[in-house]
């Protein structure tokens, strides 16, 4: 699996999951084993409770199948709380955009984060339309 990130993000791993970040914004894959391609209903049904109780203050969106250049993907938008910027302490409210693609018993989570009212449509977009499976 490949997909494409900026240049000069930095990256950090923890456990199955490793994160790009620069600045407020972050980009996070998660590769799993999963039987069966995820859908609208089997993400309403286990992964919007998930991220209610592992997501700081979070509030659904929307939850659709989306068509990406490399094939297709369940979309889960929410809304959520930053970690704390270590200076500041001062938290934000971020939007995320998660992304599940399926292929051959594999599962990728891709999930974009930012403040919320950020212009981050495009950027989004082309890392979402990046991911392929080699």
């Amino acid at each position: 699996m490949h997909f494409s990130v900026p240049e000069g993000w930095a990256r950090s791993t923890s456990g199955p999951v490793t994160t790009f970040t620069d600045k407020y914004n972050s980009i996070s894959i998660k590769v799993r084993k999963r039987a069966t391609a995820p859908t609208v209903a089997s993400a309403k049904r286990e992964d919007i409770p998930e991220l209610r109780r592992s997501v700081p203050n979070f509030a659904p969106g929307e939850v659709s199948m989306v068509t990406r250049a490399h094939g297709p993907a369940v979309h889960i938008t929410y809304l959520l709380d930053s970690a704390p910027n270590p200076v500041t302490d001062k938290v934000v409210r971020d939007v995320a955009e998660r992304f599940e693609f399926w292929h051959q018993g594999q599962e990728a989570i891709l999930t974009l984060t930012g403040p919320q009212h950020a212009d981050n449509v495009d950027p989004w977009r082309i890392v979402s339309d990046s991911l392929q499976w080699k």
